[in-house]
């Protein structure tokens, strides 16, 4: 085994690393509800949000992990350095990750692991112009802003909407339908998962396999297998099974 090949298996395995600590922030969310509910076991709601997040990548495409990997251009990297500014993307990311999930803190992991890439490449690199994909990041910086303000908005009309429809129902007959309905936002929300945070460990990994020569010398970031592991390994059954998972206070 040669010592590129070494340092690009490590750099897998790292970015799976990176993948399981996202579960600390993400993964969970998707069925916290029906565990909490008991709509579903722990192992069975694990089994629900697997499958979707691993079938999303057929449904949603790759294009997450394309835009992963067009946020910076490692063709004008010296190529001897190409694995070191992966490797430091990936510290940088799992170090933030653990920070902020250790304060509690609900930031974007997709985000810590663009900007640990982006400032690895300019520090190798020696500069900024030209290194960057400016489309890539004029869509990233500006939805950090519009996503909590789209979300915000998007449930309040649900919220409104959900009042409304359902204000003549009694409590039991509502609480039969929203179990049924929590299996199917479950579903949902995991397929986003799968199609959104799974895939930019599948673009750093193909950047990896890239950058040591494993995977060709054309960044395409299409292949299904380096979504297998990050998909798989998404999901934190640690944060599932721990019995203070999904107990919240005001549903105690």
């Amino acid at each position: 085994m040669t010592a590129t090949l070494a340092f690009v298996i490590i750099l897998v395995l790292l970015a799976l690393v990176f993948d399981y600590i996202n579960g600390f922030h993400d993964a969970a969310n998707s069925i916290a509800t029906v565990v909490s509910t008991r709509v579903l076991s722990p192992g069975m709601a694990v089994i629900w949000a697997a499958f979707f997040n691993f079938v999303a990548f057929a449904i949603f495409g790759t294009r997450v992990a394309k835009s992963i990997g067009d946020g910076v251009r490692m063709d004008l990297i010296s190529p001897d350095l190409r694995l070191y500014v992966l490797l430091a993307a990936l510290l940088g990311a799992i170090v933030w990750n653990l920070i902020t999930w250790y304060l509690g803190l609900p930031t974007s992991s997709s985000h810590a692991l663009l900007g640990g890439y982006a400032g690895a490449g300019i520090a190798a690199y020696g500069g900024i112009s030209g290194l960057l994909k400016t489309d890539v990041w004029l869509r990233t910086l500006k939805f950090i802003v519009l996503s909590p303000l789209i979300g915000m908005l998007l449930g309040f009309t649900l919220m409104v909407l959900v009042y409304w429809v359902f204000r003549s129902f009694s409590a039991s007959r509502v609480d039969k339908i929203f179990r049924r309905g929590q299996l199917f936002s479950a579903a949902a929300f995991s397929l986003g998962h799968g199609g959104n945070d799974a895939q930019k460990t599948m673009g750093i990994i193909t950047a990896v396999l890239t950058a040591g020569g494993v995977w060709g010398m054309t960044y395409k970031p299409d292949g299904t297998l380096p979504a297998i592991g990050s998909i798989v390994l998404n999901l934190d059954t640690t944060t599932v099974f721990r019995n203070s998972a999904a107990r919240w206070g005001w549903n105690n």
